[in-house]
């Protein structure tokens, strides 16, 4: 039996189910169309009903880990079946693997996202940037973990790195396999708020997770010496409730991140930059060879790195063409891009 407030339910979705006759759960791991649901009446493996999954048209109108659902359950087959997926507040997302303008649903209904890197030689603040933007879309808070500061020689060195990208978020260290620095995430752990860990594989949010909740839950492995990367350990989206109150999401390490999200989720990631722009001369400075840039000028004084501006602009143009193959399809998209390139407005 479960609690639904420490599940993360709150007055929100009072409203939406207070005449339903269908019982209310959390969804707390998915495979092959199968759902676990965690409700007051245990935890129930749920299906989707017929009409449901008729009625859905893409990947976001099926359940994800996270989600809130109103099912039915009898103990005759005991197997419970799903009719609807409650609004969510929010929804972790990637573009799916492949070439087909498809999104893959991470996780929902989240309050915090621990942007988890390491500060061994797998160091990445590009990578870092791609994983930010995706989050600003999601509509959760930021909080950047850096793990691993024992094998790290050069920790003040890196922590600027990620303050640059960073801005007005919280960052903190810690060495979670020694529990080292571990009561900095007290803050964000409270009963009903829900958490998910983002990062690619190997920098420890297995051992994270496991020493949130006290005990080995999850499995952890050595990372390879020769470049620092790690291999798969998490295969699948879970959801854990913490001993001491809140909610936590772990999710399979992503070695490569790509963006399903907006112009303005990039804007966010790159608020130094746009504020930069407002300080151009001209309106539609380009920030190559226009009078007045004032982006140019800050990357000759060194305020604003060479590769963080162009992290800017490749991560602007992603989500531009993105936005155009939401719009209009691949090929009109891929025409419209190629278009804008030869006029230099790309």
């Amino acid at each position: 039996m479960y609690n639904l407030n420490e599940l993360g339910f709150d007055h929100s979705y009072q409203e939406l189910v207070k005449d339903t006759p269908y019982t209310v759960g959390r969804v707390a791991k998915s495979a092959n169309g199968i759902y676990l649901v965690y409700s007051v009446k245990g935890s129930i493996h749920c299906e989707v009903s017929g009409k449901f999954f008729h009625h859905a048209e893409h990947a976001r109108d099926f359940p994800c880990v996270g989600d809130w659902v109103l099912f039915d359950y009898t103990t005759t087959d005991s197997k419970g079946i799903i009719h609807q997926v409650l609004e969510r507040k929010s929804v972790l997302s990637r573009h799916a693997a492949g070439e087909k303008q498809q999104e893959q649903l991470i996780a929902a209904n989240l309050d915090t996202v621990f942007l988890v890197s390491a500060l061994n030689n797998d160091f990445n603040v590009r990578r870092m940037e791609r994983f930010l933007t995706q989050v600003y879309e999601s509509g959760a808070s930021p909080v950047f973990i850096l793990t691993k500061k024992d094998l790290c020689e050069d920790v003040d060195e890196k922590l600027r790195a990620v303050e640059e990208i960073a801005i007005g978020l919280p960052i903190l260290t810690v060495d979670a396999l020694h529990n080292e620095g571990m009561d900095q995430l007290t803050p964000f752990l409270h009963t009903g708020k829900t958490i998910s860990l983002l990062g690619s594989s190997g920098v420890g949010k297995s051992t994270l997770i496991n020493r949130l909740l006290g005990e080995e839950v999850q499995k952890t492995q050595s990372i390879r010496e020769d470049d620092a990367k790690g291999r798969h350990t998490t295969t699948e989206r879970e959801l854990f409730l913490l001993p001491d109150g809140g909610i936590i999401i772990d999710t399979p390490g992503i070695r490569e991140l790509q963006l399903w999200s907006t112009e303005d989720a990039a804007s966010q990631t790159f608020q130094d930059i746009e504020e930069l722009e407002g300080q151009c001369k001209f309106r539609d400075c380009h920030h190559r060879s226009e009078p007045g840039c004032a982006v140019k000028k800050a990357i000759s004084s060194g305020v604003l790195s060479e590769e963080r501006f162009k992290s800017f602009r490749k991560l602007q143009r992603e989500a531009k063409f993105l936005d155009l193959k939401k719009k209009y399809g691949t090929q009109r998209a891929t025409r419209i891009q190629a278009e804008k390139l030869l006029k230099g407005k790309w």
